[in-house]
């Protein structure tokens, strides 16, 4: 048989080329793109509900960094304030405040006289709305520091009450004013009078930053300073004792610690604790330190401990990371030129994994610092009138609140005022975390090493 006379086998039809896209390659690129989609609309919606709530916070706490305060003259009458004319502290101090509102409120009235302004308020128990329950104790306090201002005439710049602070906030309506018994419209007409006079003036409060807590009736008064030394002095309690303990466990478990069902079972404890709700931490603080050692309660250095509970975990899985992350070059170097495993540990491996130990602690910390919860178990949220403290033993065994304590204690007050406070001591919180994990990312960036 010839070969032109074999018969002829038709070639298969190729099925696809390098240029030409068939419909599988089509499907599973349109795949990829609507994840790429989702991911991107994920990413967008966090986005979107984050600046919604940054703009709550700052919207609804901004007001919390002004306050409204009254200038006025006070005459200080010494037939009220020192009857005997002795100028003795120990006469002075026994009058009250109750002996200075009288002399604030006839003051406020003259004011509002000599300037002719036209309201049916004539009496001087009328102003009493429009000034804060604290304006008597500062007046007292001014009086007392310094005696010869008795018989004088003396410029004080007091906090007006919380009304009408709302008011000039837009906190607080004209159509609401009839249903409120502190204040009504007569005294809202006569702020609108004083506030082109300069006589009511609305400016930056450095008090809500330095101030302690107030009660009820004085929410004007009222600030986050005392409770942010009740948070440093808890945090202080957290480094001191998490850090080496934490560190410490983390280099004898991940470096020393034999490999069985022992270390295997403290491993996983260690993990479970870490997502244990911190109110159980709370609980465990309540029995151990205050019922059964008798530490006082309220006192920061419960508080601090208590976290410290809740903190280790954190910090010691961190650390356990950041050993981990070192080469076992590193080591096995170490102990080839003869070091021990002690010295190769804390001469070469521990350094190297600093960075990693430093950026664990301090997220550590920052969470402990936002912590509520286990606060409330052992007392750290009840009204504090304290001023500082006046020595560290003060600062940790004195009762004290903290930041998240005295926002949650302002939250759940009726004022209205408060709830503005709550927010701004929010900003304030947040201010603290954010800085403390910028150090974090600061510290892994600088010190980091690439392996």
């Amino acid at each position: 048989m010839t070969e032109a006379s074999m018969p002829t086998t038709p070639h298969a039809a190729p099925r696809g080329s390098l240029t030409t896209v068939d419909a599988r390659t089509k499907k599973r690129k349109a795949a990829e793109a609507r994840f790429r989609m989702y991911g991107i609309a994920g990413i967008a919606t966090g986005i979107f509900f984050l600046l919604v709530l940054l703009a709550s916070i700052v919207g609804s706490g901004t007001g919390a960094f002004q306050q409204t305060f009254i200038n006025v003259p006070v005459y200080l009458d010494p037939e009220k304030l020192d009857k005997n004319g002795e100028r003795n502290p120990s006469d002075i101090a026994k009058v009250s405040t109750f002996g200075y509102t009288p002399l604030i409120q006839d003051a406020l009235l003259q004011q509002v006289q000599d300037n002719g302004i036209e309201t049916p308020l004539e009496d001087r128990g009328d102003m009493k709305a429009m000034i804060s329950a604290s304006a008597a104790a500062q007046v007292r306090d001014t009086v007392l520091a310094n005696p010869d201002l008795i018989g004088e005439t003396v410029e004080f710049r007091i906090l007006a009450s919380s009304r009408v602070d709302g008011y000039l906030k837009d906190r607080v309506k004209r159509e609401d004013v009839a249903r409120d018994k502190n204040i009504d419209a007569e005294h809202l007409d006569l702020v609108d009078a004083l506030v082109p006079l300069g006589i009511v003036q609305k400016t930056f409060n450095m008090d809500f930053i330095t101030g302690a807590d107030a009660s009820e009736s004085r929410a004007e008064a009222a600030g986050m300073g005392v409770s942010m030394i009740g948070s440093f002095f808890m945090m202080l309690v957290v480094l001191v004792l998490a850090l080496p303990i934490g560190v410490a466990a983390s280099i004898y478990l991940e470096e020393f610690a034999p490999k069985n069902r022992l270390t295997d079972l403290i491993e996983v404890n260690i993990a479970n604790l870490a997502a244990v709700p911190s109110i159980v931490f709370g609980i465990l603080g309540l029995a151990v330190f205050i019922q059964f050692m008798h530490l006082p309660q309220s006192a920061p250095l419960v508080g601090g401990m208590v976290l410290t509970l809740m903190t280790l975990p954190t910090i010691i899985i961190s650390t356990r990371a950041s050993l981990k992350a070192v080469p076992p070059s590193i080591r096995d170097a170490a102990l080839g030129v003869g070091a021990s495993k002690m010295q190769s540990v804390f001469h070469h491996v521990l350094p190297l994994a600093a960075p990693g130990i430093l950026t664990g602690t301090i997220i550590g910390l920052a969470q402990a610092l936002g912590e509520t919860a286990p606060l409330l178990l052992i007392g750290m949220v009840g009204f504090i009138a304290s001023n500082a403290p006046d020595s560290i033993a003060s600062g940790l065994l004195d009762p004290n609140s903290a930041m998240p304590a005295q926002i949650y204690e302002w939250a759940k007050r009726a004022d209205p005022a408060y709830y503005e406070r709550a927010w701004g001591g929010i900003i304030i919180l947040l201010l603290f975390l954010i800085t403390m994990n910028t150090i974090a990312v600061i510290l892994r960036r600088r010190f980091e090493r690439r392996w």
